[in-house]
């Protein structure tokens, strides 16, 4: 069993390098721009090596989804699993989501930003495993905005689908923005807007803090909603 071993291992191994490559060339030319053939020259393998371990274009595609699904939740949601539910959980999310697109994990900033733009309006397996990997995001983030409402944190007029859109949009637009201009202060204004939205359905400035959404909070200084 050891050849066999050893073969798989190193399939595997050339697998993880190859997608390695394939979600930072989607996260700039899209997933139309990922071939195999041109996937194949950039990590010097031959097209059949590179079709071997995926099949077909649209394996190779599925594969880059899957794997930037898996890099964003081991970037985002997993550290922020850290936390309480609630609030605080939220706002590590949030945090470490600007940090993990201005920190450039894909070489075209945010990989589903870009992806999603590419094919919100073309229906397929594709399109579908886009949806899965978002709502899986957003669902977590509706999951702990009701946490926070059950436990206090914030009004119980909040509209937790609504806080989500509101949230996704400006962090998105960071990224845009600051790929745009070659600049980190979209990331900032987002800070601030994320910031902002949260204080305003009674979020507790000190959690903000701690979270690094807003600056420390002064010692004996006011904390905005206990």
């Amino acid at each position: 069993m050891k050849p066999l071993d050893g073969r798989r291992a190193r399939g595997d191994e050339s697998r993880r390098a190859v997608l390695a490559r394939a979600i930072d060339i989607a996260s700039v030319n899209g997933l139309d721009g990922l071939t195999i053939g041109r996937l194949a020259a950039e990590v010097s393998s031959s097209k059949s090596g590179v079709a071997a371990l995926f099949g077909t274009k649209e394996g190779l595609q599925l594969a880059a989804i899957d794997t930037a699904r898996g890099i964003f939740t081991a970037s985002v949601i997993d550290p922020a699993r850290t936390q309480p539910r609630g609030l605080r959980r939220l706002c590590a999310l949030l945090q470490n989501w600007i940090d993990y697109s201005a920190g450039r994990v894909f070489e075209g900033g945010c990989f589903f930003f870009a992806v999603s733009a590419e094919f919100d309006s073309r229906p397929g397996a594709l399109h579908d495993a886009i949806v899965r990997a978002v709502d899986e995001r957003d669902e977590y983030m509706v999951a702990n905005i009701g946490h926070a409402v059950n436990q206090g944190e914030l009004l119980g007029t909040t509209e937790s689908r609504q806080l989500v859109f509101e949230l996704t949009a400006l962090i998105e637009a960071s990224n845009s923005y600051s790929l745009l201009r070659t600049s980190a202060e979209p990331y900032e204004f987002a800070r601030r807007g994320v910031a902002s939205r949260l204080l305003a359905i009674g979020a507790n400035s000190t959690v903000l803090a701690e979270a690094g959404l807003i600056d420390p909070i002064p010692s004996g200084s006011g904390t905005g909603r206990p």
